[in-house]
């Protein structure tokens, strides 16, 4: 990947200074309708993948989005990029309402939000070439940049690390982390002012994925491209993203800066999240001093959630409030501002080990005892 390439120059923004709200997003819902019965098709549920979520994106920010799988953090990424039409809730762009925009209305903004896509070889045309599909929303749009697109394409095929000479393959003739760059190539093609990233990196050699993040930040702090960035890597988030939220079966539990997130968690969800990042001891005397959080169990099914708190099931804190009562996403005594956590009895603010592990699940507390002969 060479460094010597020249990023455009950031065009002119409507959303105001930097760290102004880009996008906003209030109480989004997107429940999935379950059909059932025979022979005549009804509606017996809904999956609710997102429910009731709040999220604001400033300009210029990186705001990171995890949570295991499941969870609707993807699902979240698709509608902010209106692929899906909310249930409830409200999406603003700029100050611009557009949850329930056509195609019309959206005509003008679909230009300045794109969309790096986790499946890269799904999201690509499989009988059109690399050249086509990067160029592709650049003949939509009408734009036509110095010396051509076919030279902007090329220069955006070398910036991701491919080689300009693959210009007329087609995606199959890509491995998929060759596949993923070409998405990143094709979302940076209208230099957007919001990149939805759904796993960018998920993909790539760990070699690669230091490159592709370092160019992200680069073309992020050139461009003043604000990112939601989805992922299951955690210590990729925390090197890209300046602030963070916790999803947990549709809801946001937890969100504030990265530092808050990583070192001063309050809900418990996000300590057991961080519990399972693995962590290398170089000696005997590191190991045994740092917390795991074993969860009890699997996660409820988004058709039929717990009341109250949707995590209680799994808790160890979890008390009969927990059942009765929603806990809302405020401030609590400790946190920082911007800190926020959905949580009646939230832990202490540190990572410090405790006195013993948690075990939640009995039986691989079972699996670890040492056999007796």
């Amino acid at each position: 990947m060479k460094e010597d390439l020249v990023l455009p120059a950031p065009r002119e923004s409507a959303a105001g200074g930097p760290g102004e709200p880009l996008l906003v997003a209030e109480g989004l819902t997107k429940h999935f309708p379950v059909k059932g019965g025979f022979p005549i098709r009804r509606t017996v549920g809904h999956v609710q993948a997102v429910d009731g979520i709040d999220l604001t994106v400033h300009s210029g920010e990186s705001f990171g989005l995890v949570g295991e799988s499941g969870c609707g953090k993807s699902t979240t990424g698709r509608l902010i990029t209106r692929l899906l039409e909310p249930t409830g809730g409200k999406i603003l762009y700029k100050g611009q309402d557009i949850t329930h925009a056509k195609r019309k209305g959206l005509a003008p903004i679909r230009s300045e939000i794109q969309m790096i896509f986790q499946d890269p070889y799904s999201s690509l045309n499989p009988r059109q070439t690399v050249g086509k599909i990067i160029s592709g929303p650049m003949e939509i749009n009408g734009i036509d940049p110095a010396g051509g697109r076919e030279k902007r394409v090329r220069e955006l095929l070398e910036i991701v690390g491919l080689n300009p000479e693959h210009y007329n393959r087609f995606p199959h003739e890509f491995s998929g982390g060759q596949r993923q760059r070409i998405g990143v190539a094709r979302a940076l093609a209208l230099e957007p002012k919001l990149i939805v990233a759904d796993e960018p990196v998920s993909a790539l050699d760990v070699s690669i994925q230091a490159q592709v993040v370092n160019l992200l930040q680069k073309v992020q702090k050139e461009l003043g491209i604000a990112f939601l960035f989805i992922a299951h890597d955690l210590a990729v988030v925390r090197h890209f993203s300046q602030r963070v939220a916790v999803m947990y079966l549709g809801k946001v539990i937890e969100v504030g800066d990265r530092d808050s997130i990583y070192t001063r968690p309050r809900h418990p969800y996000t300590h057991a999240l961080l519990s399972a990042v693995p962590e290398v001891t170089l000696t005997d005397e590191e190991g045994g001093t740092r917390e795991r959080i074993r969860l009890a169990g699997d996660v409820p099914s988004p058709i039929n959630p717990p009341s109250g708190c949707r995590f209680r099931t799994r808790c160890w804190k979890a008390q009969d409030k927990c059942a009765s009562e929603v806990p809302p996403l405020v401030r609590i005594d400790g946190n920082r501002d911007g800190h926020l956590t959905a949580c009646h009895f939230p832990e202490e603010p540190t990572i410090e080990a405790r006195g013993q592990d948690v075990v939640m699940d009995p039986a691989l507390a079972a699996l670890e005892k040492p056999d007796k002969d």
